[in-house]
């Protein structure tokens, strides 16, 4: 089996901050690369602060944050990533721009690199069919934020082989998270379940039986959800929470998963939540206010 020494991370947004983040801590060599510098830098700078919270916590130690922010490398050309065992792609959610990304990995990868996706919901199967190595290609869904959260999904496409699923598993366990298996179906196992979830509390703001206030506090106090589903929705970004609901109602020609049309007027207004600082809250202010 192949041992993972080195990273290399593909978009400096969310997902990828958090992904360097830990895979850094875990003592491996990391490549973060963005087309835009700006972002990247943005995105040390977060890594930098995230660890720093662990410091302050006293989960780690200085001189663990500094080494781990040590390991990271920072670069906007894909030949960076000549060297390493395993990329990981995490560029937005878009079937269309992770296969044109992928593309244009591969060939800059050595002849035995592994490729990984933390797509959400986005077949495996049809992303491994854009890259020359489909039988290398494996879905490594981390959930967000990667650093809190304990669970990472892996997914096999029909040619993932036996070796890179052990190599994938034994990397997941260098960083101390736990593996849940799914098959290639859309959005696979947490947001099939998740997702459909927060789109019925969006139809349920769209049809008025309660407001954004009511629905949240219902759900954290009648099910003891740490968030409610709205205040869950502007954190993942509604934006990804469109993008998975239209893979699932793609994918699985049911009714059932048919995005809520206030869902997609929010996302064709921009308001995607925390990261445009308005959704179905508005987070400008000192404290969150619900926008209906």
């Amino acid at each position: 089996m192949v041992e993972i020494r080195s990273i290399g991370v593909m978009g400096a947004g969310q997902m990828g901050s958090g992904i360097a983040h830990v895979c850094a801590l875990a003592g491996l060599d990391v490549g973060l690369y963005d087309i835009a510098r700006d972002r990247l830098e943005a995105c040390l700078n977060v890594v930098s602060a995230n660890l720093g919270r662990q410091v302050a916590s006293k989960k780690i130690t200085e001189e663990q944050r500094r080494e781990a922010l040590s390991r990271i490398k920072l670069f906007n050309d894909l030949e960076g990533f000549s060297d390493t065992d395993l990329v990981i792609e995490a560029v937005t959610e878009n079937e269309t721009i992770k296969r044109k990304a992928l593309s244009q990995l591969c060939p800059e990868l050595k002849p035995d690199a592994m490729i990984g996706t933390n797509t959400s919901s986005v077949s495996i199967t049809r992303l491994a069919a854009s890259t020359d190595r489909p039988e290398r290609f494996i879905g490594i869904h981390f959930m967000n934020p990667v650093p809190v959260m304990q669970l990472v999904e892996l997914v096999r496409g029909i040619a993932t082989e036996d070796e890179t699923f052990e190599a994938a598993r034994a990397f997941v366990a260098k960083l101390g998270k736990t593996v849940a298996v799914s098959e290639d179906f859309p959005a696979f196992m947490v947001n099939r379940i998740l997702l459909p979830m927060i789109n019925e509390a969006i139809y349920v703001l769209y049809e008025g039986v309660g407001t954004v206030d009511s629905i949240d506090t219902a759900m954290r106090l009648g099910a003891n959800h740490p968030m409610g589903p709205l205040q869950l929705a502007d954190f993942i970004g509604l934006d990804t929470c469109l993008s998975i609901m239209q893979v699932l109602h793609d994918g699985l020609a049911d009714s059932k998963y048919r995005p809520c049309p206030l869902l997609v007027k929010y996302v064709e207004a921009g308001w995607l939540g925390r990261k445009t600082q308005r959704g179905f809250y508005d987070y400008r202010g000192a404290t969150p206010v619900p926008t209906r």
